[in-house]
């Protein structure tokens, strides 16, 4: 190996190593003492419970474990958002798990968390996944009421997306294991069934405190709402369980009866790993996001027998298309190319940038892989639209239009790898969040946003001069470089993979090793869920 491939090996490995010390960090959820204080009371930990749960011989991926870093920091932070989620198999059956962190802030509700639950929820719904709630929250943090909830996208929209699910007919499953207040007790009693733990759960819209305030009655929480009021007297529940195992247990034969979709029939073969060293991207994948390298190599180390069939290999090459399969699983992948390249007329194309002869490439590329029934990978690393004057008169904005129709309309589901650069309308043509993506996740070495922070710093420094010498001060080149490092240094710090993720703009970051398994996952989710609806361009038809 050269010494290149050496240097960048060493980069993205320590990129991947602070990886698993921000995640490490970020399952201790509230922290030991208080994961200490749960046990001492008989309960497990969020994260127990739903390892407990899944089958320990198939794989799982986690939804938004970096949720709300970084944020809340004034009311002690929100480790994963106060809520573990988790794609897996439960006696064989692919489910959706959803576990309340008792142990960051009693469980409450902060505004992302309602963001996460919500995302749970749309991924059972566009897959017909069964969906599992593991329920121990104080409520809505009142701190922050106002910013979680009366909106369309805040808490009450998890109640009403419980009603629209029964309608579908997706099986929802309820576990009491601790607290359930207020308005989030109808989550536990809006699923199909709902189990409570013995002396542990509690289900009352009103505590035993609020209750002496409002009406005056003296009454303990346990006879308000415990496991036997609810499922002797009330009927809210159908089952007590004497602990956590117990609940779970129970959970583990209701999921076990239900039967079997029909299966939307996306093609699949015997996995065969790829002939190429996986562990090779991590030399390959440049140090720096302006350096250039060959996509297709990161592919071939991606894809069963690092085999990849190119369609229109040499037109439009600054987008790489073509078919492979990953894990067995049938794909069409849309990658872009980070080499310099020569087109059909000999000019040169930078790589990462989108041109009009790319667009119309992926354009057409997308419409075959509806047709055939062909799921979609997306692998980013995009600066966005090539511009200037040839490219406008070119109809870089049409052709531009027609890509992002496509991507709009597919109805196969589409599986978004965020790898390097991710800025502007490149975002969206590559299916970006917006698009919606059955998941979307970035490696370490990603970036989101609307320009490069080193592009955006330029330009909001010219814009910040404009506005001192409007005032008439004087800007020395020492207060120049000032300015333009402390404009930089804020923007990089949103450009980050790990700001994306604290908000949800991405579902995780992971190791690229972990890529086969999260795109795995998602197609046998996805082959859950019939497609509903012909592809149709609208009115850009190609």
């Amino acid at each position: 190996m050269n010494l290149k491939f050496n240097k960048n090996e060493d980069f993205n490995k320590l990129q991947l190593s602070q990886l698993k010390k921000r995640i490490a960090q970020v399952k201790l959820g509230g922290g030991k003492k208080r994961i200490e204080k749960l046990h001492t009371q008989g309960k497990m930990t969020a994260r127990e419970r739903v390892d407990f749960l899944l089958d320990s011989n198939k794989e799982s991926i986690e939804i938004g474990a970096l949720v709300g870093d970084g944020m809340y920091e004034e009311h002690g932070g929100c480790p994963s958002g106060g809520v573990v989620i988790k794609i897996g198999y439960i006696q064989g059956k692919q489910c959706v798990v959803v576990a309340n962190d008792a142990t960051v802030k009693a469980g409450a509700w902060f505004p992302i968390t309602g963001k996460k639950n919500l995302r749970a929820q749309e991924i059972a719904i566009e897959n017909r996944l069964p969906i599992v709630y593991l329920v121990d929250s104080a409520g809505v943090y009142l701190p922050l009421q106002d910013e979680i909830f009366p909106d369309k996208e805040h808490f009450g929209r998890i109640f009403r997306n419980n009603a629209v699910m029964s309608s579908m007919g997706i099986t929802q499953i309820a576990a009491v294991m601790g607290s359930c207040v207020a308005g989030g007790a109808y989550l536990p009693i809006m699923s199909d069934e709902a189990l409570i733990v013995d002396k542990t759960g509690s289900i009352f819209l009103a505590g035993s405190y609020l209750v002496k305030a409002a009406i005056g009655e003296d009454i303990d929480n346990e006879t308000l709402g415990g496991a036997s009021t609810h499922c002797e007297i009330s009927g809210v529940t159908d089952y007590k369980a004497k602990d956590d195992k117990d609940a779970l247990n129970k959970i583990k034969r209701i999921i076990d009866k239900i039967g079997d979709n029909t299966p939307t029939g996306y093609n699949r073969k015997k996995s065969i790993k790829p002939k190429d060293n996986p562990e090779d991207i991590y030399g390959i994948l440049p140090a720096s996001r302006s350096e250039q390298y060959d996509m297709v190599e990161i592919i071939k180390r991606l894809v069963d027998n690092s085999e990849f069939e190119h369609y229109k290999e040499d037109y439009g090459k600054t987008l790489i298309t073509g078919y492979a399969r990953i894990d067995g699983w049938a794909v069409g992948i849309v990658a872009n190319h980070r080499k310099v390249v020569k087109n059909g007329k000999g000019e040169m194309q930078f790589g990462g940038v989108i041109y009009s002869d790319s667009a119309d490439k992926a354009t057409r590329f997308i419409a075959n892989c509806n047709q055939k029934k062909i799921p979609l990978v997306f692998l980013q690393d995009v600066t966005g639209f090539m511009v200037g004057s040839k490219s406008e008169h070119g109809g870089i904005i049409k052709d531009g239009a027609k890509m992002v129709n496509a991507v709009s309309n597919s109805v196969v589901p589409k599986f978004t790898i965020i790898i390097g650069n991710s800025y502007g309308a490149g975002n969206y043509a590559m299916c970006g969040k917006a698009y919606d993506p059955r998941l979307i996740v970035a490696w370490p070495s990603a970036e989101l946003a609307v320009m490069s922070g080193n592009s955006a710093a330029k330009v909001l420094l010219q814009i910040e001069k404009a506005s001192l010498k409007k005032k008439g001060e004087t800007i020395t080149e020492a207060k120049e470089k000032e300015m333009f490092s402390k404009i930089k240094e804020r923007y990089d710090n949103q450009v980050s993979p790990y700001y994306a993720a604290s908000r949800l703009w991405t579902d995780a970051i992971i190791d690229p090793l972990e890529t086969r398994k999260w795109i795995s996952l998602g197609i046998d989710a996805a082959n859950h869920a019939p497609i509903e609806k012909p592809f149709n361009l609208g009115v850009l038809q190609v």
